[in-house]
């Protein structure tokens, strides 16, 4: 901790968008506090729940709790841009409204990122299921191999249906001068994969991302918090938000062709969007026509979307299980979805 002009600067600003998270936000916040190490202060914004959510905040006596009660919903990238414009801490410290993270993060992860000379740091994060069974998302020996994470094998890493988890789950943590002076703001447009889009133009920025390959950040799993079924509006407006990211930066080679990578899956992904569209319809010719006309469809009818094909030409039993089925797919899921 820092004071500047007789005013104390905390080390670390946790910013926490909330909407209706009355049943988890105290969680949250109580772990933020509970950092050792280093000096911290928690600004939670307010988006225009519904539930008891502000209530709870606006009791807490820590002079250290900060609540921001926005007027009009803002969506996730929103109230968090709320709190980066409140934020006073050195670095900046996402934290979901109904995650948690354990007291030795924040002093594990500036350390780190300071050794480097880092302006950008993140961590391994462990998945807490709701029967409390917890699983580590990364190797620790890859992200130990890893040393710096560059944006290259950041947008690799999101390339859509590449795997269960990619480089977008990770919560990293800002020197806040950095995102001040590069005027660094989550995408108000995108209500989805507003996470990733930040992180990637921190980096095409050129800031430097350490890696702290043990876990600090521990994603809560329970009802409502699981990614959205991915629509194809979802898909338009993350390509949206990439057209307007390669027009504001200019990539390196290396980068740009993973983002070329990751357009391809973007496409890969709409197609297979049609195809489930076709299947909820029962119509088998327009399955089989986008299936034809696009090879990324095509490739999909290697997946759970051919048992899905196969049971449509046979006579019908129960369409509306199946079309459930089809859209629970973890191919249609959003690996980037804000849980607020």
């Amino acid at each position: 901790m820092s004071e500047t002009k007789g005013q104390i600067t905390p080390d670390v600003t946790f910013v926490i968008a909330a909407y209706n998270a009355a049943d988890t936000i105290m969680r949250a916040i109580e772990s933020a506090l509970a950092q050792v190490g280093v000096a911290v202060e928690v600004v939670v914004i307010d988006d225009c729940s519904a539930d008891a959510t502000a209530t709870l905040v606006a009791a807490i006596r820590d002079p250290r709790v900060r609540l921001i009660a926005l007027e009009q919903n803002r969506g996730p990238g929103g109230a968090r841009n709320a709190g980066l414009a409140a934020a006073r801490g050195k670095w900046i410290a996402i934290l979901d409204s109904d995650d948690t993270v354990t007291p030795d993060r924040l002093k594990r992860m500036i350390d780190r990122a300071e050794t480097a000379q880092a302006q950008i740091v993140v961590d391994n994060l462990d998945v807490l299921s709701r029967g409390g069974k917890s699983t580590r998302m990364f190797s620790e020996a890859a992200l130990a191999a890893l040393h710096e994470l560059t944006l290259a094998v950041f947008i690799e890493s999101n390339e859509i249906f590449r795997s269960e988890h990619n480089f977008g789950y990770m919560k990293p943590v800002f020197e806040r001068r950095f995102i001040e002076a590069h005027g660094l703001r989550f995408d108000e447009e995108l209500r989805i994969g507003e996470d990733y889009l930040l992180l990637a133009s921190a980096l095409a920025c050129g800031g430097r991302c350490a890696v702290e390959p043990l876990a600090g950040y521990i994603y809560h799993i329970r009802e409502g918090s699981i990614s959205r079924v991915l629509r194809l509006e979802h898909i338009d407006a993350m390509v949206a938000a990439d057209d307007r990211f390669l027009a504001r930066y200019t990539l390196d080679p290396l980068s740009h062709r993973m983002q070329s990578k990751r357009r391809r899956g973007f496409q890969q992904a709409r197609s297979f969007l049609m195809l489930v569209e076709h299947l909820k319809n029962r119509s088998l010719a327009g399955a089989l026509k986008t299936a034809l006309a696009d090879p990324f469809a095509l490739r999909h009818l290697r997946m759970p979307i051919a048992a899905r094909l196969r049971r449509l030409l046979a006579p019908p039993t129960n369409s509306a299980s199946m079309m459930e089925a089809a859209e629970r797919s973890p191919l249609g899921k959003d690996p980037h979805t804000s849980k607020g």
